[in-house]
């Protein structure tokens, strides 16, 4: 069958038979694989040089761009040596993405499974808490102290039950990014927006509350799919205290 559609597509060996598609693909190397992708994307422009190399990023990143006639892509090193589908998935994703062409379904799929994967999942978190370094102030503000307000959620919502993680304020007044749980780090980071007189703290509290279920329902891995706010996530987000006021609030946070 492979080789029916590698005849079909025109690979074929100077003796006019199909080419193994199956072992070619085995066999390629990483740039081999960029090469023959960039040909099915863009099959009448000049092939440009293509340069891959595997670097030390603090989480599965990967990058791509095109410098002096010259595509360079840049894979985490957690992908050395994954399996040649998975390359050629990337290869589509980079590739699309610098031409501005999406990749197939199929690609970002597949690309997605295996990083779903239960033991790449592992490797990825141990690899952002070696090599990654959250950048904070610290819990104390100038006018609320993360660790009070996470203590007097805990013993109001969560019986005091709850272990206190790392707590911390950005640098930044970020408007977009309100608060994130870190799992790697064991960490809650809180925009600055939230230490300001003109914020009223039950925005605060809200968003305080959303990051502590993070706590309590880790984000569902399934096949390709990854849930991170999943129903029991959001239903238990819903029995906060006035959750519609709260949530009005965050369009109004000040500048």
């Amino acid at each position: 069958m492979v080789d029916e559609v590698a005849s079909e597509q025109g690979f074929l060996t100077p003796t006019g038979e199909p080419v193994n598609l199956a072992a070619t693909l085995f066999f390629e190397t990483p740039e081999e694989i960029f090469r023959r992708v960039h040909r099915e994307i863009r099959p009448r422009s000049p092939l440009p040089p293509i340069a891959v190399e595997f670097k030390q990023f603090a989480n599965a990143d990967s990058h791509v761009r095109l410098a002096e006639g010259r595509i360079e892509v840049r894979i985490t090193d957690l992908l050395e040596g994954a399996p040649a589908p998975v390359t050629e998935a990337l290869a589509h994703i980079l590739l699309g993405k610098l031409y501005r062409r999406p990749a197939e379904k199929q690609f970002n799929h597949r690309y997605r499974l295996y990083l779903n994967r239960k033991d790449m999942r592992r490797r990825i978190g141990l690899v952002r808490q070696a090599r990654g370094r959250k950048v904070h102030t610290g819990p104390e503000g100038s006018e609320h102290h993360l660790e009070e307000v996470f203590e007097e959620l805990n013993a109001r919502h969560f019986g005091g039950m709850m272990a206190r993680p790392a707590l911390g304020w950005s640098h930044s007044r970020s408007r977009t990014r309100l608060g994130h749980f870190d799992p790697s780090h064991n960490m809650i980071m809180i925009s600055r927006v939230f230490d300001d007189p003109r914020t009223p703290r039950l925005a605060l509290e809200y968003v305080m509350f959303h990051e502590m279920l993070h706590l309590q329902y880790p984000v569902d891995h399934r096949g390709s799919r990854r849930c991170v706010h999943t129903p029991e996530f959001k239903a238990h987000e819903k029995l906060f205290p006035q959750f519609r006021e709260a949530r009005a609030l965050l369009k109004k946070l000040p500048i």
